[in-house]
This record gives C-alpha cells, sequence and structure tokens, in this order.
C-alpha cells in the first residue's frame, strides 16, 4: 500500500491539492466502514501526502453523515503522522474578517448525533484532550500565512455545532456571549479521533462569512460567499504547501504518545476481536 507522511483534509471548496505529483487514488478498507472518498496520495513539496475530500468530491456527505473514525482511521494505516484540516468556517467576531485565515487552539462541542471515539467494546481509554491540537502545526501553518501574507488568528475557540442547518440569531448571539471566535461543523470530531490515532492535527480555519448575529449578515449575497471562498481556497493552497515543505521530520510534541497512560481497562480482560480491530492503534500498547 502506498505510504504517507502528511495527510491534508480538504473542506468546502477545497477538493483536490494541486501541485500533488505522482498522484493516484488510494481506496481503504477500515474496521469503520467506507472514509468519505478515495485518498489521493502522491508528492507535495517533495514529501508524501495524502489528500482526503472531506465531504467527497462533489460534495455529497453532510456535515453529520461524515464518518470521522474511517475518515482518521484511513490516514493512520497510510502511515500518516500529521493532518491539516480545511475548513470553511463562520465568524463570531467583529475582527475575524471573511478571507482572513483562524488558527483555532480550542473547541467546544455543541454536536449531538456523533461518534467521536474509536474505544468501547470492551476497552475503555481516556486520552488528554486539555491541548486539542499539535502546537507544532499550529506553528507552521502561522509561519505559512504569515509568508504567502494572508491575514490571520492565531488560537481562539472553534465552536462545533450539528448543522446542516445554520445557527439561529439567538444561538449566534449566545455562542459570542461565551467568547467563542468561530463557528463550524466538522473539526472537533476529527481532533479527537486524531489525538486517539496519535496523528498530529491543526485547522486551517477559512473565514468565508459572519454568522448571523452580524448587522450586515442579510446584505451578503451567495456570490460575495463564493468569491470569498474561492480566494480563501487559493490562499489556503499556498499556506499548506509552505507548511508541508516547513515541518519538522521528527516530532517532538506528545501526539504522538497520546495512548501510553490512557488504556483504563485490563489488558487481559479486552475481547480479542476488540483487540484485532484496534491493533492499528494500540498494537504497540497490548502486547
Amino acid at each position: 500500500m502506498a505510504k504517507a507522511q502528511i495527510g491534508v483534509i480538504g473542506g468546502s471548496g477545497l477538493y483536490n491539492m494541486p501541485g500533488l505529483e505522482k498522484a493516484r487514488e488510494v481506496r481503504i478498507a477500515t474496521p469503520f466502514g467506507k472514509p468519505s472518498d478515495a485518498y489521493i496520495v502522491g508528492t507535495l513539496e517533495g514529501r508524501p501526502v495524502a489528500f482526503l475530500a472531506r465531504h467527497g468530491r462533489g460534495h455529497l456527505i453532510s456535515p453529520s453523515e461524515l464518518n470521522f473514525r474511517a475518515n482518521i482511521y484511513g490516514f493512520k494505516k497510510l502511515g500518516v503522522e500529521r493532518i491539516i484540516s480545511v475548513s470553511a468556517v463562520g465568524s463570531l467576531r467583529e475582527d475575524f474578517r471573511p478571507t482572513d485565515m483562524a488558527l483555532p487552539t480550542q473547541f467546544v462541542d455543541r454536536t449531538s448525533k456523533r461518534i467521536s471515539t474509536f474505544f468501547g467494546g470492551g476497552l475503555v481509554a481516556h486520552i488528554g484532550f486539555d491541548t486539542p491540537v499539535c502546537p507544532t502545526v499550529v506553528d507552521v501553518l502561522a509561519e505559512g500565512c504569515t509568508a504567502t501574507d494572508v491575514a490571520f488568528h492565531k488560537g481562539g475557540t472553534y465552536l462545533c455545532m450539528e448543522g446542516p442547518a445554520f445557527s439561529t440569531k439567538a444561538e449566534s448571539n449566545l455562542y459570542r456571549s461565551w467568547g467563542m471566535d468561530i463557528i463550524g461543523m466538522t473539526s472537533l470530531q476529527e481532533a479527537k479521533l486524531a489525538r486517539e490515532a496519535e496523528i498530529c492535527y491543526a485547522v486551517l480555519a477559512m473565514v468565508t462569512d459572519y454568522d448571523c448575529w452580524h448587522p450586515g449578515h442579510d446584505a451578503v449575497t451567495v456570490t460575495q460567499v463564493l468569491d470569498y471562498l474561492s480566494r480563501n481556497v487559493e490562499n489556503s493552497q499556498k499556506i499548506v504547501r509552505y507548511a508541508v515543505r516547513s515541518l519538522p521530520d521528527a516530532r517532538n510534541c506528545k501526539c504522538g504518545s497520546a495512548l501510553a497512560h490512557a488504556i483504563l481497562s485490563d489488558r487481559k480482560k479486552i475481547p480479542a476481536a476488540t483487540k484485532k480491530k484496534l491493533a492499528l492503534l494500540l498494537g504497540k500498547y497490548l502486547k
């Protein structure tokens, strides 16, 4: 099977990765079902990269329908150690303007229908999630924004809502009162599962619009939003290429050992079927 070092998840508007050389489609079977699409595996900036369109090419999968476990497991099976997740978001702050990039370092979960763990079935594990994104990847993405002259905001909180409908105005104002900075529908589950898979993860959040709290929200046209999204996608591609080129080979963060002290279950009593199912993630801890 093809191998990759860095994974890129493309969100709304980003369904391919220009510059990916010697690219080929790789379809991966997982114990959790099918990923969103085939992984496009090739070389970007001289490094092995796997790209996945989060919603499938053609944008066919709703946020609540995404098979987050299969998507992250597939990256793990390809050997990916770091994931850059590109995601379109709404802004909950006046100074987070459309076409800006946000690099959130915290999340708040407002979803209700999603599975966000690989564990269960006789195996209990609790990862640490106080720092939900990899600081190394965030730092390199920030450098990429600076190098490409794109306005960005490092830090802040991403509120992950269920969707697919957008917020009511009351909800939007509530989230602002909580101190939330951006709002989206996808990244939290990816971050949790990437941590359980011991993969570094960070979000490059493309601000496409102000959420409905903003007085000018109703005046924004679909044409304007599509224009903002197009500019964001172009900028995100440049930033991702910078990050792929600049990420250090060695991982000195804690992401790669997230499970070292997470397993609470008695190893002798974990069902054999569960051990087999999770061997890719936990094999080194269950020997």
